[in-house]
């Protein structure tokens, strides 16, 4: 097994320096503010395990609450700042040690360092002087409100010769580029992601049986995720019997498992900041049904053909095209699309009438969010053509169908639904799948449930 790397003060220095640049390359300099996300009350006193925001991990690997960073980008230098919370030895034996602004300094290598209820005074002169601020616009009203007031607080001084800010730049429009394509550290990180996520998978499988509710197959995900190291789950685990798996984001987990029926899970690990999301959809006996089966082979062959189109130089769109083809045409295989009535597979697809049996897309970027950031479309484009894949890049492919009873539909596909879904990076040469330790063909998974 690959060791993880150790992520230094360097990897984000390195980041840091990025940015710097480009800022100097955009607008000659600028100061760029990028708080991290807040805590979250549940009730009461008691908070929601607290969980970073990804950009400013991405740009400090600092994971505590109560954050903000600050950079100072002059033509030939640049000064970094960080406000967090001081050291304090009541809080630190209720919650946890803290970092503080001394240790801030050495161990994420960061000019300067200051208590963060300094911030509304500190903030109007770090801000003072520069023409270019790089900040999230309009995504946070408690971000705005702050901003207005550091501005506000430099309108008063306007008639000492001190100039705020005039020209705003949503950072968003860099850090989300940069996280895009994925680092030999990063990637070595998702790649353990998914074998953490495969092991719980195979663990849910060997669980199955009648009688069990969802909920036991769950316990078996989050047992195996943290027993492998992984910190927490990278979003609500779907784990969904029957009928139930027609519902895309099912949550309640309580349906008792039925001989005969279909279990669709749908759960990955977060690992030191970094996502997995897999798929997989397998009989709760071990055993396929013949129509569970011709089922789960389109949808196994329409992921087939998309991962196939994952390579450099094709777009976004061309994994999700070439699984509606293969699915649309099944939907006439099954007897559930007529020719005579609905023409080729091409004129089904272009009047989408895929929609009521797959009506989500075939992928999303994967990262540190598991709907990752970075934009769909290739930047600078004035046609706005979907974005050409480049090596680093790491997306999902997770076509699926869904049978809700329907006159449609004949009946013994009735409440069939079925999502195979893997994490797919892009390489120079075939693409890597990082999640294929968990079996995905009819006869491996009855195979590994026997």
């Amino acid at each position: 097994m690959k060791t993880l790397p150790d992520f230094q003060s360097a990897t984000y220095l390195r980041r840091r320096a990025r940015l710097i640049q480009t800022i100097r390359s955009q607008t000659g300099g600028g100061v760029f503010i990028l708080g991290t996300a807040p805590e979250s009350l549940r009730n009461r006193d008691s908070e929601y395990a607290y969980r970073h925001d990804s950009d400013f991990y991405y740009l400090t690997g600092f994971t505590e609450p109560q954050s903000l960073l600050v950079i100072q980008v002059n033509p030939d230098s640049a000064v970094t700042h960080l406000f967090c919370r001081p050291k304090d030895v009541e809080r630190e034996i209720w919650d946890g040690l803290r970092l503080g602004p001394d240790q801030a300094i050495s161990q994420l290598g960061v000019d300067h360092a200051y208590p963060f209820l300094e911030v509304n005074e500190r903030l109007p002169n770090l801000m003072a002087n520069y023409q270019h601020l790089y900040s999230r616009l309009g995504a946070s009203a408690d971000v705005d409100a702050s901003l207005r007031t550091w501005l506000s607080a430099l309108n008063s001084q306007v008639r000492q010769g001190v100039k705020k800010p005039t020209q705003f730049h949503d950072l968003e429009a860099i850090v989300h580029e940069y996280r895009l394509v994925k680092d030999a550290e990063e990637i070595a990180i998702m790649r353990r992601a998914g074998q953490i996520s495969a092991q719980a998978h195979l663990a849910a499988m060997s669980a199955s049986q009648a009688g069990l509710k969802e909920y036991d197959l769950e316990a078996e995900l989050l047992y195996t995720f943290r027993k492998a190291g992984s910190e927490s789950v990278a979003y609500n685990s779907i784990v969904a019997t029957g009928e139930n798996a027609c519902i895309l984001h099912y949550r309640a987990s309580d349906t008792t498992l039925q001989d005969g029926d279909l279990c669709l899970i749908d759960a990955g690990c977060e690992l030191a900041g970094y996502a997995s999301d897999i798929t997989r959809t397998f009989p709760i006996n071990g055993k396929f049904s013949a129509a569970q089966q011709e089922a789960y082979e389109i949808v196994l062959a329409a992921q087939a053909a998309a991962i196939a189109q994952c390579q450099v130089g094709m777009n976004f769109i061309d994994p999700h095209e070439a699984a509606l083809e293969i699915l649309t045409q099944g939907l006439f295989d099954m007897k559930i699309l007529q020719h005579h009535l609905h023409g080729s597979t091409a004129e089904a697809i272009q009047a989408k009438l895929y929609q009521p049996y797959y009506m989500h897309r075939t992928s999303h970027w994967l990262g540190m969010d598991v709907h990752d950031v970075g934009s769909y479309r290739e930047p600078g484009d004035p046609h706005q053509g979907w974005r050409i894949f480049q090596p680093g890049m790491v997306l999902t492919v997770e076509p699926g169908l869904y049978f809700r009873p329907c006159p449609e539909v004949p009946e013994k596909y009735w409440n069939i639904g079925i999502r195979i879904e893997d994490d797919v990076l892009i390489q120079d040469t075939t693409p890597e799948i990082l999640s294929r330790d968990v079996p995905v063909s009819v006869s491996e998974i009855e195979r590994w449930m026997s």
